[in-house]
């Protein structure tokens, strides 16, 4: 065997990608970069949801604390002593007052504000400042703070021509961009800004597209 046969024995033809008759790749490497598709990119991609520790915390020690204290004063009124002073002028007070009384409107009131708040509180997600962002995998999910997108989508609006300074706000729905230009057309302006941050709001990959606005003036005059 000569050194030309055996070089040709050792080497391997790499794999080619046929070209289908619609001009798709007949195969896909394995390691290649796909969207989600399929089932996970039907799946509704909901809030990130806040623990609430802190407000369940202070309801539960408030509670807590109203509760022990009543339960101790009825415990010791079964004993044989007297009542507290506080529970004393509330009967008396209640005893006394009609339902149409301005401090028992305003107590009732705020006990249903109250009791909104922690319902509220309760069935809401919470973590307004996260936005969800598409799937890469079922069982790993992303999100993206609201001023980083802002600050992403801002440092996109200053490498327009003519932006003098600009101001993004990024809300759940809503990308609101006010811009200043010094020079240039203010349509030319709006018309470039509507590109570059309507491709980097696609970037960003979130699951819910946000609705772009942008507001360009001239800088004020001094």
């Amino acid at each position: 065997m000569s050194d030309e046969d055996a070089e040709r024995s050792d080497t391997r033809r790499l794999p080619t990608l046929d070209k289908t008759p619609d001009g798709a790749d007949g195969a896909t490497p394995s390691g290649a970069d796909t969207p989600a598709t399929g089932a996970a990119g039907h799946d509704r991609v909901r809030r990130f949801r806040s623990a609430r520790r802190v407000p369940a915390a202070l309801v539960a020690l408030v509670l807590l604390a109203a509760a022990g204290l009543l339960l101790y004063d009825v415990a010791a009124v079964r004993a044989g002593r007297p009542a507290m002073a506080w529970r004393r002028w509330l009967a008396r007070e209640l005893g006394t007052r009609h339902l149409d009384n301005p401090w028992v409107l305003g107590a009732a009131a705020l006990a249903v504000v109250l009791g909104i708040w922690l319902v509220v509180s309760a069935v809401t997600p919470g973590l307004r400042q996260v936005l969800p962002m598409r799937p890469a995998a079922p069982d790993i999910r992303a999100g993206l703070d609201r001023a980083a997108a802002a600050l992403v989508l801002r440092d996109r609006a200053m490498e327009v021509a003519g932006v003098q300074s600009v101001r993004v706000a990024v809300s759940r729905r809503k990308a609101k961009t006010r811009a200043v230009s010094h020079f240039r057309e203010l349509d030319e302006v709006r018309a470039d800004l509507d590109t570059s941050l309507g491709e980097g709001l696609r970037q960003l990959g979130l699951a819910h597209e946000l609705r772009l606005t942008v507001d360009v003036r001239r800088p004020k005059k001094r």
